[in-house]
């Protein structure tokens, strides 16, 4: 018994490190890789592109909000379309859909050209966003789900810490013709697909009528609390550059950012799967909140200021993204899993595109410091949803145990 019982312990130890090694995550991994490639060569290059085309600056950010609009649009409809046609194809539609355009961009900068493409493109982001997800929570058991979803963030992070800055500088070299070959990357996901789909189980698709709008309900507070955090976010990587034109300090700070995002994205879902998510979440909005207050008040007081900011702001951005992802299919359950999915994806696009529009308005008449201050304001208002959203949902009017 003693030999069983220690050949039992070391495939268990193997097992525990094994994430990594399998066959579904290292799919996963390379899909999300080269599908966020390439929305993130194209997310700040294209804008410049129109300028070059012809297109004002004040204008040239409409390819922009019209590849988002739709990108929340097809969010919300992959429910619907998973549930009809099933995961694999909905996901090989999605990753044509966003690379099969992409060299098209070579043929022209007008503005009504590559919005048009870009609302193509948006479709297959919306699908891929929401079904990779949806995958990171298939691809392991459910006690190392935050390890698996701390992977796929990881594989967020990394195209765009890389593919942001080297989309802008193909363009400005004028090599747009590359950025456009290179941003169908995602069509080589299709050869990962079959190893994705055969070996994870996604959960059912959320079915209609009183249990889909159960699944809506329960994932609307993590929802929430994302979209005020993605507000946040979305504010500080549009407007630092612009309060800081000159110099160092808006790039090295956006980088500082997206270095402790990428880390605590990956690093506090195997924190989650041992600590759950009942006090991390609130913490992490806290340090957000700490974060962004600071970024206000670092705008006056000096550089180091601003990027010990940057640094607590993106353990914020990076933890609460997986926290809440987490929470939403706890609350959720397996059959709600793709509308949770749906409403996470959704909520972050709605609250990076809120924060770069509505912020300005703000700043226009506050100041970009005080700005900042009363996002902070806005986050810490935001606790008592963090802590709500970490409970099991019980839907209005339901009776307690």
């Amino acid at each position: 018994m003693d030999g069983g019982r220690a050949a039992g312990t070391a495939a268990d130890a193997a097992e525990r490190r094994s994430l990594l090694r399998r066959p579904a995550m290292r799919a996963l991994m390379a899909v999300t890789v080269l599908g966020f490639a390439s929305y993130c060569l194209t997310l700040a290059s294209l804008p410049t592109y129109a300028v070059q085309g012809g297109a004002s600056e004040t204008t040239a950010g409409i390819v922009t909000a019209v590849f988002l609009l739709v990108t929340i649009v097809s969010q919300i409809s992959v429910p619907a379309l998973t549930a009809r046609f099933g995961v694999g194809p909905v996901l090989a539609a999605g990753l044509v859909a966003i690379g099969l355009p992409s060299p098209l961009y070579a043929l022209g900068d007008g503005l009504v050209w590559l919005s048009w493409l870009s609302a193509v493109r948006g479709v297959g982001f919306g699908i891929i966003t929401v079904l990779g997800a949806l995958l990171a929570a298939a691809v392991a058991p459910p006690e190392r789900r935050g390890e698996s979803i701390g992977l796929y963030g990881l594989a967020i992070a990394v195209p765009n810490l890389v593919a942001v800055p080297a989309g802008v500088a193909l363009v400005l070299a004028g090599h747009a013709g590359w950025l456009a070959w290179l941003a169908a990357l995602p069509l080589l996901g299709l050869l990962f697909l079959p190893a994705l789909v055969r070996t994870a189980t996604p959960p059912a698709p959320s079915p209609g009528g009183g249990a889909g709008r159960r699944a809506v309900g329960a994932s609307l507070a993590p929802a929430l609390v994302l979209l005020v955090v993605t507000l946040a976010g979305g504010g500080v990587v549009t407007f630092l550059p612009i309060e800081r034109p000159d110099g160092w300090l808006a790039t090295v700070a956006l980088l500082v950012m997206g270095v402790t995002t990428a880390v605590a994205r990956w690093r506090v879902g195997m924190l989650a799967d041992r600590l759950g998510t009942r006090l991390l979440l609130p913490l992490g909005l806290a340090v957000g909140a700490v974060g962004i207050a600071l970024l206000g008040g670092g705008l006056a007081w000096g550089d180091g200021w601003v990027l010990a900011a940057a640094a607590l702001f993106g353990a914020c951005y990076g933890s609460v993204q997986n926290l809440t992802l987490l929470t939403a299919f706890a609350r959720s359950g397996p059959a709600g899993a793709t509308t949770a999915s749906s409403m996470w994806n959704a909520s972050f696009d709605a609250g990076t595109a809120l924060g770069a529009l509505a912020l300005g308005w703000v700043a226009a008449g506050l100041g970009l410091s005080w700005t900042y201050v009363l996002v902070a304001a806005v986050l810490v208002m935001a606790g008592p949803l963090a802590v709500a959203a970490t409970r099991p949902y019980a839907p209005a009017g339901s009776r307690g145990p």
